[in-house]
C-alpha cells in the first residue's frame, strides 16, 4: 500500500492542489496501471490492495474520488461501497466501480456514481474521472419531496454522484433550506402539504438571488396545460415519477450543475 504525498489530501477541494484519486484494487499490475494513468494526467493518487486498507485511506486522506475493484478477497467491492455510504464523512466522495462482471442496478442502488470495466481504457477512466470531479463546496442538491421513500432514493443517487444533499418535506421548509444554505440545483415535487411545488417555484423566483437556481421537477402528476404554463420560464426540467431511471436523474443533475458552475478541465502540470 502506497500513497502519493497523503499529508497533502485533508485540503480536499482546494483550488490549490491536484484532485486526489484513490485505487482500491488487489491487483497489483491494475493499481500500477491506474497510477501511471492518474500521474500522466495531472492528478494525485494514493493505493489500497484490500478492502480495510481501502476504507482506512479513505478516512485518513478524504480522496476527491475512488476507484473500486469490485472482486476483492475478504471485504469485496460491494462491502465496501456500502461502508462508504453509510458514513456520512465520506458518503459524497463519488465511488467508480471497476469490474469484469456488470451488476450496474446494485451498484446504483447502494450508491455507485459510475462503472468501468475490466480491461480499464486509459480514455474511458479520464472521462468519468472529469465528469465525477466537481467542485463540493459549491452548495447541496436540494431534495423537496414529502414522501421519504421517494427522498431516499434521490438522496442516494445524488450522493452517489459526488454532490452533497439536503432535503425538505413541503416548500415551506424548502424556502428555509435556500435560506440557509443556497442549493445548486433543486429536484421537486409538486404535488405536497402545507406548500406545495407550484407555490414554492413562484416563492423561489420572487427572490432574485435564487432565481438562477436550476429547478428540476419530478412529479407523479398527470400536467394539464395550465399546470405547464405556470411552471413556464421556472423550472428546467420535467421528469415522469417512474418513466426515468437512475442513470437518467444523475445525468440530469450532472449536466445541469455543470452548466450553472463549470469545472475546469484537469491538464498536466
Amino acid at each position: 500500500m502506497t500513497a502519493e504525498r497523503p499529508a497533502l489530501a485533508g485540503r480536499r477541494g482546494t483550488k490549490m492542489e491536484k484532485p486526489l484519486v484513490l485505487v482500491i484494487d488487489d491487483d497489483g499490475a491494475v493499481r500500477d496501471l491506474m497510477q501511471r494513468y492518474l500521474r500522466a494526467q495531472g492528478f494525485r493518487s494514493a493505493v489500497a490492495a484490500n478492502g480495510d486498507d481501502g476504507l482506512r485511506l479513505a478516512h485518513e486522506l478524504r480522496p476527491d474520488a475512488i476507484t473500486l475493484d469490485v472482486l476483492m478477497p475478504g471485504l469485496d467491492g460491494w462491502s465496501v461501497l456500502s461502508a462508504l455510504k453509510a458514513d456520512e464523512a465520506l458518503a459524497d466522495i463519488p465511488v467508480i466501480m471497476l469490474t469484469i462482471i456488470d451488476d450496474r442496478n446494485l451498484g446504483y442502488t447502494l450508491g455507485a456514481a459510475d462503472f468501468l470495466t475490466k480491461p480499464l481504457d486509459r480514455g474511458r477512466l479520464l472521462s468519468v474521472l472529469q465528469k465525477h470531479l466537481r467542485p463540493r463546496e459549491a452548495g447541496p442538491v436540494l431534495v423537496v419531496d414529502d414522501d421519504a421513500d421517494t427522498r431516499e432514493m434521490m438522496r442516494r443517487t445524488v450522493a452517489g454522484g459526488g454532490w452533497t444533499v439536503a432535503e425538505a418535506v413541503d416548500g415551506r421548509e424548502a424556502l428555509a433550506r435556500v435560506a440557509a444554505s443556497l442549493p445548486v440545483l433543486i429536484l421537486l415535487d409538486l404535488m405536497m402539504p402545507e406548500m406545495d411545488g407550484f407555490a414554492f417555484v413562484a416563492a423561489l423566483r420572487e427572490q432574485p438571488a435564487w432565481r438562477s437556481i436550476p429547478v428540476v421537477v419530478i412529479t407523479a402528476k398527470d400536467l394539464t396545460p395550465e399546470d405547464r404554463a405556470r411552471l413556464n420560464g421556472s423550472v428546467e426540467r420535467i421528469l415522469q415519477k417512474g418513466t426515468y431511471t437512475r442513470e437518467a436523474l444523475l445525468a440530469e443533475v450532472r449536466d445541469l450543475v455543470a452548466a450553472r458552475a463549470h469545472w475546469p478541465s484537469i491538464a498536466p502540470a
